[in-house]
């Protein structure tokens, strides 16, 4: 790669790792091209050189992240033997997420936004179909009733038992009762 595109490449992810932090702190309204551009180091223009709009480097950076983490708790659900480790697995890789941690606030925040921005909501979409889609491929080779409403309703959980840590805690019987949705 020249190292006038490898530079063009290093502030393009400066911009998508600065806007990943910014979404937590401020809120996705809150984050403008020019604080977005003070946090990533550049000038304001550069980041419309990169980017359409600020909209479209909060979506990217957003959906990247959500991505990873997804990516990883699949990771953990598929290496599972057994559909109850499967379980266990995925509420392992959500153990790090207290609510309040700046990746579940980065979702929430991305959620909120997406109820107004058909573009974001379709790209979470398609993450989440993508990831119920893997969890229900999974559960069918372990012979799991009805793997794909399971899938849905797993995934679902995970989602709100991170919407609900920043407010209640959470029951120790979750873990049991999700177990009985793979039997």
């Amino acid at each position: 790669m020249a190292p006038t595109a490898q530079h063009g490449q290093e502030v393009r992810q400066r911009l998508l790792a600065a806007a990943a932090e910014l979404i937590p702190e401020r809120g996705w309204t809150a984050v403008s091209t020019r604080v977005l551009a003070d946090r990533a180091g550049v000038t304001p223009s550069v980041v419309h050189y990169h980017f359409s709009s600020i909209q479209d480097v909060l979506t990217e950076a957003a959906v990247g992240a959500m991505h990873q983490v997804l990516a990883a708790t699949d990771e953990l659900f598929t290496a599972a033997i057994t559909p109850a480790a499967g379980v266990d697995a995925m509420l392992a890789s959500v153990e790090q997420y207290d609510g309040g941690d700046p990746m579940s606030l980065l979702f929430t925040e991305t959620y909120l936004a997406a109820t107004r921005d058909e573009q974001l909501r379709a790209r979470i979409a398609t993450l989440v179909t993508d990831f119920r889609a893997r969890v229900s491929d999974w559960l069918t080779i372990h012979q799991v009733a009805e793997p794909a409403a399971t899938a849905a309703v797993l995934a679902a959980t995970i989602d709100g038992l991170l919407l609900h840590r920043s407010l209640v805690p959470e029951s120790p019987a979750l873990t049991t009762v999700l177990r009985r949705l793979v039997r």
